[in-house]
């Protein structure tokens, strides 16, 4: 694949991340206020379209948007596409671009299911996947251990997110006008802080899971939207986090937009490849 082919790869993807952030968002606001919605994470939100018009084709292009997400993740991490270097910090970042294409690659694998009519959300949804994976991990030697390790760094990119959220640079990679910036800043910044306050929750259940070595203590996108609601002036804490999620999504779509991209090439990729490979047998 070319490097403008991957560019438009990668646009594409931020786009589809950027649709499924606004649906969340959108149906956890509804259900803050009153107005029906849902409040159940990225699978029941992404069901929601089956019972709209032609939801199905929706849902198919959302599946090969973030398909194309998950691709470029991957890409991103192995080749450095954004020149980030081998620091440590370097590093975690692109350890984290990693999971994040995992968790992409397994959205649009549920999204092309529920568009092919092949299956539906869980009951669980989220809460399910996530209880899974737990139960997986704690079943591995020292699975407590690394459960708690898990939390912990979910626990502590929350913070990263909301750091960024409170003063960082959100605009750093987005080539645009000032005029732009202007709110796509605040949507940014908005967008970050909701998201660390969920990363904050669910890091705790893990916590919680690892020290009960109960994997039904995890938690999920829905399942820490959950616990907001259920907190003393509740609806008022999902309706704001709700809205940042839907401005972490608007957002998304600015970076498909303005988003400096160094798309490498066929041969960037394949040395890339070739090196870690490497690694790994050595």
């Amino acid at each position: 694949m070319t490097g403008p082919k991957l560019e438009h790869v990668a646009r594409l993807g931020y786009a589809a991340r950027g649709a499924v952030y606004c649906l969340v968002g959108g149906l956890a606001l509804m259900a803050a206020i009153g107005s029906g919605g849902d409040a159940g994470g990225n699978q029941s939100a992404l069901q929601s379209l089956l019972s709209q018009p032609l939801g199905w084709v929706l849902l198919g292009i959302i599946a090969i948007g973030l398909a194309c997400h998950a691709f470029w993740r991957f890409v991103e991490s192995l080749t450095d596409a954004d020149h980030r270097g081998t620091s440590a910090k370097a590093l975690a970042v692109r350890g984290a671009h990693l999971i994040s294409g995992v968790a992409s690659a397994g959205l649009a694998i549920s999204a092309a299911s529920m568009a092919l009519g092949r299956a539906a959300a869980s009951g669980g949804g989220d809460n399910q996947a996530a209880q899974d994976w737990t139960a997986w991990l704690l079943s591995q030697p020292f699975g407590q251990i690394l459960t708690g390790i898990v939390g912990a760094a979910v626990i502590a990119a929350g913070f990263v997110f909301v750091g960024k959220g409170w003063r960082g640079d959100v605009t750093k990679h987005l080539k645009m006008t000032d005029a732009i910036c202007r709110w796509a800043v605040p949507l940014g910044r908005l967008g970050y802080a909701a998201r660390g306050v969920v990363f904050f929750i669910i890091g705790g259940f893990l916590i919680m899971a690892a020290i009960r070595a109960s994997s039904a203590e995890a938690k999920g996108l829905g399942g820490a939207l959950d616990t907001l609601r259920e907190q003393p002036y509740g609806w008022v804490l999902l309706a704001l986090t709700a809205a940042g999620f839907i401005a972490f999504g608007l957002f998304g779509i600015a970076q498909a937009r303005y988003r400096h991209i160094d798309a490498p090439d066929a041969g960037d990729m394949k040395r890339a490849a070739t090196r870690h490979v490497g690694a790994l047998r050595s």
